[in-house]
């Protein structure tokens, strides 16, 4: 089976495929001054983006892990998430509070997805 690897850098690719399967490193927000809604916003068009480079869409997400800097940040960044999931085809999900890698990232999600 190949691996298919999109935007490598020296530490990482932004997304992997292997096989039918498309995995996809964590994504953060690029304005580390934005509220939890437009942090979320952005991480999940780039994760749009990411999914259409690799071939495949939201629609065929099968997991995200959603990491919050502040877990009283939930239902803030549910109402974005919620507006964005293909409602016909939600993935299965886990949240989780930790620190993220600069003190201003309110969210990290990632994901992975199937092609077909």
């Amino acid at each position: 089976m190949s691996i298919t690897r999109y935007q490598p850098g020296k530490r990482m690719s932004q997304a992997v495929v292997h096989g039918n399967t498309v995995y996809l490193a964590g994504q953060v927000a690029t304005d580390y001054n934005g509220s939890i809604e437009k942090q979320t916003g952005e991480v999940l068009a780039a994760i749009d983006k990411l999914l259409a480079e690799a071939g495949t869409s939201k629609s065929k997400v099968l997991f995200c892990q959603v990491i919050l800097n502040n877990i009283g940040d939930f239902a803030a960044m549910n109402t974005v998430y919620d507006a964005w999931i293909d409602p016909a085809n939600p993935p299965a999900r886990a949240a989780i509070e930790a620190r993220l890698a600069h003190p201003s990232l309110k969210v990290e999600i990632i994901a992975v997805a199937a092609k077909d």
